[in-house]
């Protein structure tokens, strides 16, 4: 094992410990505003790449040519994927994930998990399916540069969407200044 012994901890489920980064009393509201930027900021990442495929023109010095790319419906469907993902996995309550709360049904800890790998089946599905995109679409054809935006944009979006719901997940389950743990 890498680690000396006197740093280990049979407990811990990852090697690396994640950063602790304190925002005093408002970490749960800046990562809420932080995932929320960022779903803003995947979705309009990918409507400017579809504006301009809508009013692309020919490249330079081929006046006559029509545009070679345009963004579509295979273009969509990786966002769609990752939306859809994004959704289901900030449905699932938390505490039936966890297990702490008692439920009437026992399998309901079963059914959470299983929904959120369903989720982020989808959201993995929708980057992989707009790798494949941009690949198949927009690389291996050699288009110009400003056409291959359109694939870069599809991936950043996608990514971006992994990326802000992982941040909400962790910011919602962050205590909040106003949370007591009472045990009795």
């Amino acid at each position: 094992m890498a680690l000396p012994r006197a740093n280990y901890d049979p407990r811990r489920v990852c090697l690396n410990p994640f950063p602790d980064i304190d925002f005093g009393k408002y970490r749960r509201t800046v990562g809420v505003y932080l995932a929320g930027g960022l779903f803003a900021f995947a979705n309009w990442l990918f409507l400017d790449a579809c504006i301009l495929s809508a009013h692309a023109k020919a490249p330079w010095g081929q006046p006559d040519t029509p545009a070679p790319v345009h963004v579509t419906f295979v273009d969509w469907i990786p966002g769609l994927c990752s939306l859809l993902g994004f959704l289901v996995i900030n449905l699932i309550d938390k505490d039936r994930v966890r297990g702490e709360d008692t439920f009437g049904d026992a399998r309901a800890v079963w059914r959470a998990r299983l929904f959120l790998f369903i989720g982020f089946a989808l959201m993995a599905g929708g980057t992989a399916g707009s790798v494949t995109v941009l690949v198949i679409k927009y690389i291996i054809p050699d288009h110009d540069n400003q056409f291959k935006y359109y694939g870069y944009a599809n991936v950043s979006q996608n990514v971006a969407l992994m990326l802000s719901v992982v941040i909400l997940w962790i910011a919602q389950n962050s205590s909040s200044e106003y949370e007591y743990n009472l045990t009795l």
